[in-house]
């Protein structure tokens, strides 16, 4: 049997900061391992003041806290969501779950980003919500979504899986729509291998935030002891996150500074050498607007063609390098195809997802590391 293939540089490494291991054995030690502990309560805490939230609350995924955005705003069968076309399943499947129908909007060229000036077009009297991402952390036009949010009386929901820490304009990716998410998923800058959070910027919303993660019980306010007795009093389920994934991740976040600079020497050291030989190859580098910092969680090329994608798959791992594609336009999948999915029907999407590759970028990539990726990517011509 055929060995697997092992690249000499992967796609992605977790990060670690040195404390994970330290951090779980001190939970350990503590007694306790179901969520809500210490551990969560300092993550959500540091989590809170870094981003300018009123409140974060931990979850096992960034998936669950899409699911718990939905409970919140009361999506039902009948209720539209607009989303990208080029996103992950989970901003969908979420609010498909609830009964509701997606609503796909084509992205922006520069960005990939949801493309702003066709989202009016996409709302109705039946929008509940409008969902969108920052791809590659880099800031979607959030100024004109929540414009039409407004004035529409829709909410807008951040899915923010590649943005923490980034910002638009002087605020921070997830801060600005009445709902934001997190993922602390393996590939993510901060990682516990499976996790994410739920941002709160409507104080209205929290108390039921809480309830619906404490599977419809009202048990923070029973531990906080505001009743003398906890019951279930609404719909919910099981989305707390055990001591030991908080005590893995806040290490991580105590030290995001040094990972997000470590991040960015990374993001731009491919920018700066890959530029002339984008620019002779007809290939696109990552275009950040003025008003958005990246959160430098990945680093792409889009390839003149597909075909020529492919050959820069093949040619990088034959030189020990692993890179990737990304997603695949949802509106074109079969589950997409059952809500009237179409080719032609958002061209951008298609074009771009076609020949996107993604290049190594983990927290601890060593300069030998990326030193092979640039020479490998330098020998291709397009």
């Amino acid at each position: 049997m055929k060995a697997p293939w092992v690249p000499q540089v992967p796609f992605n490494r977790p990060t670690r900061v040195g404390g994970e291991l330290e951090s779980v054995a001190e939970a350990l030690s503590a007694g306790r391992l179901s969520g809500d502990g210490p551990c969560t309560i300092r993550c959500q805490k540091l989590l809170e003041a870094a981003l300018g939230v009123p409140k974060v609350l931990l979850t096992t995924s960034c998936t669950h806290a899409l699911e718990m955005a939905a409970l919140l705003l009361e999506v039902g069968p009948g209720d539209e969501v607009v989303v990208p076309a080029f996103t992950f399943v989970s901003t969908v499947n979420a609010f498909l779950m609830r009964g509701a129908r997606p609503v796909f909007v084509d992205i922006r060229p520069d960005t990939l980003n949801l493309d702003e000036t066709l989202l009016a077009d996409k709302v109705s009297e039946r929008t509940r919500a409008i969902v969108p991402i920052h791809y590659a952390g880099i800031g979607a036009a959030m100024e004109a979504i929540l414009a039409i949010g407004r004035r529409h009386g829709v909410p807008v929901v951040e899915d923010n899986a590649h943005g923490l820490f980034g910002k638009y304009g002087s605020r921070s990716l997830g801060s600005l729509g009445e709902l934001g998410t997190l993922s602390f998923h393996d590939t993510k800058n901060f990682t516990c291998g499976e996790g994410g959070a739920l941002l709160i910027n409507e104080s209205k919303l929290v108390a039921r935030a809480e309830i619906i993660r404490e599977k419809g019980t009202n048990r923070g306010q029973f531990l906080r002891g505001e009743v003398e007795k906890y019951t279930w009093v609404d719909i919910g389920s099981s989305y707390l996150p055990s001591e030991i994934l908080a005590a893995f991740l806040l290490p991580q976040l105590e030290a995001r500074e040094w990972v997000q600079e470590r991040r960015k020497q990374i993001w731009e050291s491919y920018h700066r050498a890959l530029a002339g030989w984008a620019t002779e190859q007809g290939i696109r580098l990552p275009q950040v607007p003025a008003e958005a910092s990246p959160s430098y969680h990945l680093y792409y090329l889009l390839l003149p063609t597909p075909e020529t994608r492919d050959r820069f798959l093949h040619f990088t791992r034959e030189r020990g390098i692993q890179t990737v594609f990304h997603y695949l336009p949802l509106h074109l999948s079969a589950m997409g195809r059952r809500f009237g999915g179409r080719e032609g029907d958002h061209p951008v999407t298609e074009r771009l997802s076609a020949s996107l590759v993604r290049l190594p970028l983990f927290t601890s990539m060593t300069d030998e590391d990326q030193d092979r990726v640039i020479a490998a990517v330098l020998e291709f011509e397009s």
